[in-house]
């Protein structure tokens, strides 16, 4: 147990940004894999932003690593310009 107020705080603010963290990476997990379930090119040319916005705020974050963010979105990216041809 916490001696010290400040102490106790952090416990707080921490449970508190843990669970932020794990709704949003929850979130972001879905949307991509909704986003490789679909073969759409005009659904994937419109998510695409969207699903790149959110990976690169995780990433900022750091809720995920830089490098995790980047292979994401290279996966993402390959798979659209691949329904597009």
């Amino acid at each position: 147990m916490a001696n010290h107020t400040s102490a106790e705080k952090r416990i707080r603010s921490s449970e508190t940004k843990r669970t932020l963290n794990k709704y949003q990476g929850k979130t972001v997990r879905n949307t991509v894999k909704n986003f490789r379930g679909t073969d759409d090119k005009e659904v994937l040319a419109k998510d695409l932003p969207k699903v790149v916005a959110q990976i690169d705020k995780l990433a900022k974050k750091r809720v995920i690593h830089k490098n995790k963010a980047a292979n994401l979105k290279r996966k993402m990216m390959k798979k659209a310009n691949a329904v597009q041809k």
